[in-house]
């Protein structure tokens, strides 16, 4: 197989993990809890310091972010009542672990925080990014 083929073959394989991966990231959008749409509304069209964020952020090859900025490396995760259960708490530190081996910091807030607090957790959030 020519390197030309190999190639264009790396290239389909890579689309085939991204649009699955982009089109859930969309539907998230299309669907997402009260506390993101409150925390998307105080984060979008850089009102927080000028920054921009990211909604439903894909990182290849298998996570999607709630929210993300680019410029510091951080992803801002808003977790519901499930993730309390021990099972997904293993699986979000287990996903914790591999997003900061790609150098992304990961802050998590309940949607209780976002809902109840919400002057609080965008503190967080620019502390997180001074730091």
């Amino acid at each position: 197989m020519s390197s030309y083929h190999k190639l264009r073959e790396k290239r389909l394989n890579l689309k085939l993990v991204k649009e699955p991966l982009c089109n859930y990231a969309k539907n998230l959008r299309r669907n997402q809890t009260p506390a993101e749409f409150k925390l998307w509304n105080l984060l979008r069209g850089r009102k927080l310091k000028g920054l921009k964020f990211r909604r439903q952020h894909p990182v290849k090859p298998l996570f999607i972010l709630d929210f993300y900025c680019m410029k510091y490396k951080i992803a801002i995760e808003v977790d519901g009542g499930y993730h309390k259960k021990s099972v997904q708490t293993q699986v979000d530190i287990e996903r914790t672990f591999l997003l900061n081996l790609l150098g992304i910091k990961v802050i998590r807030f309940t949607n209780e925080d976002v809902l109840e607090n919400s002057g609080w957790v965008i503190q967080q959030i620019i502390d997180s990014c001074r730091k």
